[in-house]
C-alpha cells in the first residue's frame, strides 16, 4: 500500500540573472515549443493548489503559471536561497517542493518520491546524484525556514549549504538520470 502524499506548495524558482543565457530569462525561454516554465507547470500543477513562482522579472508573464508570485527581499539577482526564503514565507502548506525553472524533464515520480521521503522522515528530502546534493529538486517543511534566514543573516548564500544545516533525507538518483538535467546554456536546449 503507497502512502498518501501529504499536501505540499509547490515552489518554481525562476529569479536568476540568466547569464549562461546571456542574460534572458531562463523560465521563459523556449524548448519544444513552450518557454521551460510551461513544462514545469504541466509536472506539478497536478501534485498542488498552491504554485509559486520565485521571480524578479516578467511577473506578467508567469502569473499564467502560479497562484502566488514572489520576487526576492534583496535587489540585484542575490541566488536561489534568496527565492527559498521569500517562497516559504508564503507557502499555504506545511511542504514545499523547490524546483529550479530550467529543468523539465523532472516527472511527477520524481517529485513523489521526494515528498515520501520527506514525509516518511520528518525532515527536509533532497536529490543526491553521484554524492553531490542537488538542492534544486528539494522538498522542504515550512518549518526550516528560520534556519534558512539565520543562514543568511549569517551571510550564506549557498542554498545547499544552509540547507544541510538541518537534517536532510537523501533520495539517491543515478548519475545518468535526465530528469535531473538543468537546461541552463542555449547548447543544451538544442537536445
Amino acid at each position: 500500500m503507497t502512502t498518501p502524499l501529504p499536501a505540499s506548495s509547490a515552489l518554481i524558482l525562476a529569479g536568476g540573472r540568466g547569464q549562461r543565457m546571456g542574460g534572458r530569462d531562463k523560465g521563459l525561454v523556449d524548448w519544444q515549443g513552450e518557454p521551460l516554465i510551461a513544462h514545469m507547470h504541466r509536472t506539478v500543477r497536478p501534485l498542488t493548489d498552491d504554485l509559486v513562482i520565485s521571480c524578479n522579472r516578467n511577473q506578467a508573464v508567469y502569473r499564467a503559471y502560479a497562484d502566488q508570485l514572489v520576487g526576492d527581499a534583496d535587489a540585484d539577482f542575490p541566488g536561489p536561497l534568496a527565492g527559498v526564503i521569500a517562497g516559504l514565507k508564503v507557502a499555504r502548506h506545511a511542504w514545499v517542493v523547490v524546483l529550479a525553472c530550467d529543468a523539465p524533464l523532472v516527472d511527477r515520480a520524481l517529485v513523489e518520491d521526494l515528498l515520501r521521503a520527506a514525509a516518511a522522515n520528518d525532515r527536509a528530502a533532497m536529490v543526491r546524484q553521484g554524492g553531490y546534493w542537488q538542492p534544486m529538486f528539494s522538498v522542504l517543511p515550512r518549518r526550516v525556514l528560520p534556519v534558512l534566514e539565520q543562514a543568511w543573516a549569517e551571510g550564506e548564500r549557498s542554498l545547499q549549504k544552509a540547507l544541510l544545516r538541518d537534517r536532510v533525507q537523501a533520495l539517491e538518483c543515478a548519475e545518468g538520470d535526465r530528469r535531473l538535467s538543468n537546461f541552463n546554456s542555449p547548447e543544451l536546449l538544442q537536445g
